[in-house]
C-alpha cells in the first residue's frame, strides 16, 4: 500500500512539474531594441515572431519600447524572454544582474566578422567634413544605453584632442540625445542638428548606407539619400551585441530559440535581412567573454 502511495505521489509530482514548466512558457515575449520607429521594428521582426510561435507552440508577442531601457528592464524583470541587445545594453543588464540573461548568438557580417562601427556624420552641404568642424555646433547622440550611439563615441571622441569634451556647451555648442538612431539620422538630414552618430558595419557602399545598420535601414525606409550625407568620424571596431535569452527559461525553449535564430538566414533570407538590419551571414554562437571589454568600459563610465 505504501509503495503504491509513493508511486502515485511521484506520478503527481512529475505531472505537476510538467504543468509548471508549461505554465512558464504559456507565452513568449521578444523585446526589440530601439533604432527605428516602433512600427518598422515590429514589421521587420513579424516573420520571426510567427516562426517562434510555430516552434514553441505558444502565443508569441513583440514589444518595441520607446527606449533601450525599456528592453533592459523587461529582461531583468522577467517580462521579456529574448532580445537582440547592443553590447552596452547587454553590459547594463549584466552589471545589474549577472544571472538575468545569457548571450547565445551574434550577427555575422558578410566578411565573416562580427564587429561594427559608430559612424559620425553630417549633411554634405553643411561644410562639415571632419569632427573638428562640429566645434561650437550641435552634436547628437541616440540613447544613453546605446553602444554606438553614446558609450563608444563618448569615450573615443574626447581622446582625439585635449579640449574635446562631451560636456554640452564646452567643445560642442550643444550635446543632445535624440532618442535613437533613426531620430539622429532624421535630425541631421533635416538640419535640426549639425552632426550625430549612428551605427553601421562599415562594409559595402556609403550610397547604400553600408551593408547593414541604422543607415541601411534608413535608406531602405526611404528616409534619407546617402548622397546628402557625409561621414566625418568612425570608431574603432565594436563587438556586435548579442541575442540574449532569459536565463530562467526552460532549457528546451532556449535550445529551440537558439536553433531558430541560428538557422534564420538559411531558412528565410528575407526575414533574416529585416531582423539583422541589412545584409549579413546570419547569426553564430557567442559567449559572455566577447563583451568583457564593453562591460569594463561601461563600468568605468558610470564611476
Amino acid at each position: 500500500m505504501n509503495k503504491l502511495l509513493a508511486a502515485a505521489l511521484a506520478t503527481t509530482t512529475l505531472a505537476t512539474g510538467a504543468v509548471a514548466q508549461t505554465e512558464a512558457i504559456s507565452e513568449f515575449r521578444i523585446g526589440i531594441l530601439g533604432g527605428e520607429n516602433a512600427q518598422d521594428r515590429m514589421n521587420s521582426n513579424e516573420c520571426m515572431r510567427a516562426m517562434t510561435e510555430d516552434a514553441l507552440g505558444v502565443p508569441t508577442k513583440l514589444f518595441a519600447p520607446a527606449d533601450y531601457n525599456g528592453v533592459i528592464q523587461g529582461l531583468m524583470g522577467g517580462t521579456l524572454d529574448m532580445a537582440w541587445l547592443g553590447a552596452s545594453a547587454y553590459a547594463a543588464v549584466y552589471l545589474q544582474d549577472a544571472e538575468a540573461v545569457e548571450p547565445v548568438l551574434v550577427k555575422i557580417n558578410v566578411d565573416g566578422s562580427y564587429g561594427y562601427h559608430s559612424i559620425g556624420f553630417a549633411r554634405a552641404d553643411s561644410g562639415i567634413t571632419k569632427l573638428e568642424d562640429v566645434k561650437g555646433k550641435v552634436f547628437g547622440f541616440g540613447d544613453p544605453n546605446s553602444t554606438s550611439g553614446y558609450l563608444i563615441p563618448s569615450i573615443e571622441i574626447p581622446q582625439m584632442g585635449e579640449e574635446i569634451t562631451m560636456e554640452s556647451g564646452a567643445y560642442f555648442g550643444e550635446v543632445k540625445f535624440t532618442g535613437g538612431h533613426e531620430q539622429t539620422i532624421v535630425a541631421v538630414n533635416n538640419g535640426d542638428i549639425d552632426a550625430g552618430v549612428t551605427w553601421a558595419d562599415g562594409q559595402g557602399n556609403w550610397e547604400d548606407g553600408y551593408n547593414s545598420g541604422a543607415l541601411r535601414k534608413a535608406v531602405d525606409a526611404g528616409l534619407v539619400d546617402m548622397n546628402d550625407l557625409v561621414e566625418i568620424w568612425r570608431s574603432k571596431p565594436i563587438p556586435e551585441g548579442p541575442v540574449v535569452l532569459r536565463t530562467s527559461l526552460p532549457q528546451d525553449v532556449k535550445d529551440k530559440m537558439t536553433a531558430l535564430v541560428d538557422s534564420l538566414h538559411e531558412n528565410d533570407p528575407e526575414c533574416a535581412y529585416g531582423v539583422a538590419a541589412g545584409e549579413s551571414l546570419g547569426f553564430d554562437p557567442i559567449t559572455h567573454d566577447a563583451y568583457v571589454s564593453i562591460i569594463e568600459a561601461r563600468k568605468a563610465k558610470s564611476n
